[in-house]
């Protein structure tokens, strides 16, 4: 029986590398809890990707920070927005054939470094006095192609670490690792900015990206120990797009790419941008108090999701929980939109970010677990380009139905609009033709949970 995925007819090809240390199995076919952290490389790549998270997240409270004082321009703030997701947009499918390609730990290190020169880069500016508009906006552009980067060649490092057995395991705890990141950056950005002032701030925050670079000069695994590393022709980036056709003839990762983009363009970004109006109209004592805690909800929710669905493993991989994890998602961003209490309102939170969460974590799994062996990074490049490139269309959905309606109309229909394009999506795989995965994926030929047939 699979441990990923509980399903008796999966049986995983080996997942151990040769000389790797075993995990224990999980007793009686059931998936062990935490099963990642019991991978030594994978334990300590996980606390270095949370604290480059972290340094991401600082970087964003400084420099916007700094940007808002010196220029008070709204449209250098949507910018801001767009210029970090833009480049997942248009060139993750290249990064990830660059992961199929070369050596993950050397594509992370270069990410890591862009990241570093950039803080370098403010912290110069910050200094001198020189910061104009078009030196921010190169910089902030180049802060996002150093995440796009990150992200495929990380994916193949988490299935090098574990194998495709306690891949789940391992998404699940990467993305709760992310999120703890996300929770804590504002904090650490706040006391590095009060303390140390911006330049300061900026260039202490460099050395919090320094453990994860140094981790990639240390493991063994490449994001290719596993299944060996087998060269393979250049690929451009316009050529790399053509994996999208390749895609588009399994219903399964259509779908599940589809699920992660729509949650990231009818809510994603919007939900944090909308949240201090929304606070201001909860009726509380005080609005600050109202925006603080609902902060704070909406960043535990992906911590305290992690840890629930770890320990309980109550929601199992499939693409049946994939769709309804999503429904859920849009279900509670709606009923947040248009309650007046805030802490229910919190709550609404926290069960949206837990059920974010299982989407993203799910979908993540199921479409690297399917993707062809030989073109896994770009299929998950493709992945990344949906759940987050597409974060830039909440910014319209919600930006600019506010303007005509307010942030809590817009947010509610778009969240409705979510719900509803969820239930066209499971329609989709309920009444469309079973398409099996093809020879050679990472997925068995036939397995229920990763089939249209789950999702029924």
């Amino acid at each position: 029986m699979c441990a990923a995925c509980g399903i008796p007819t999966h049986v995983p090809a080996p997942d151990r590398a040769p000389g790797a240390p075993a995990t224990p199995d999980p007793a009686a076919g059931q998936p062990a809890k935490f099963a990642a952290l019991r991978n030594p490389a994978c334990r300590v790549y996980l606390i270095g990707g949370a604290l480059a998270m972290m340094a991401d997240n600082v970087e964003h409270v400084i420099t916007y920070w700094v940007l808002w004082q010196k220029f008070h321009s709204p449209a250098l703030t949507g910018f801001e927005v767009i210029s970090h997701w833009l480049p997942f947009l248009l060139l993750s499918p290249w990064f990830g054939a660059l992961a199929d390609r070369h050596d993950c730990r050397k594509l992370i290190q270069g990410a890591q470094v862009l990241f570093m020169g950039v803080s370098a880069a403010w912290g110069l500016l910050f200094v001198t006095g020189t910061l104009q508009v078009w030196n921010a906006c190169v910089l902030l552009i180049l802060h996002g192609t150093a995440g796009a980067i990150w992200g495929p060649a990380e994916q193949l490092m988490l299935e090098d670490f574990v194998g495709p057995r306690e891949l789940p395991s391992a998404i699940r705890l990467n993305s709760t690792a992310r999120s703890l990141g996300i929770l804590c950056g504002p904090v650490v950005g706040s006391a590095l900015l009060l303390g140390l002032g911006p330049a300061g701030g900026i260039f202490a925050n460099i050395a919090i990206y320094l453990p994860l670079t140094v981790l990639m000069a240390r493991t063994r695994f490449t994001g290719h120990l596993r299944d060996g590393f087998v060269p393979r022709a250049r690929v451009g980036a316009i050529a790399a797009l053509k994996v999208l056709r390749e895609v588009g003839q399994d219903r399964v990762l259509v779908a599940m790419i589809v699920l992660a983009g729509l949650g990231s363009f009818f809510v994603g970004s919007a939900m944090q941008t909308a949240m201090p109006a929304i606070a201001g109209s909860m009726g509380a004592t005080s609005a600050g108090t109202a925006y603080g805690v609902l902060l704070f909800a909406n960043g535990l929710g992906g911590v305290l999701g992690g840890i629930l669905l770890e320990g309980t493993g109550r929601i199992k991989l499939s693409v049946k929980a994939a769709v309804w994890s999503t429904a859920v998602y849009g279900l509670t961003s709606a009923c947040f939109a248009f309650t007046h209490q805030y802490l229910i309102a919190a709550a609404l939170l926290v069960a949206g970010g837990v059920a974010s969460l299982a989407a993203l974590s799910i979908t993540q799994t199921v479409v690297q677990l399917r993707a062809p062996r030989d073109k896994r990074g770009q299929v998950i490049g493709v992945y990344g380009m949906s759940a987050n490139g597409l974060r830039l269309g909440s910014g319209f959905t919600v930006g600019i139905l506010g303007t005509a309606l307010g942030l809590r109309a817009s947010l509610g229909l778009s969240a409705v609009a979510l719900c509803g394009c969820t239930v066209l999506v499971a329609a989709y795989l309920a009444l469309g033709p079973r398409q099996p995965a093809r020879a050679g994926s990472g997925a068995p030929r036939d397995d229920p949970a990763l089939s249209p047939a789950a999702s029924r």
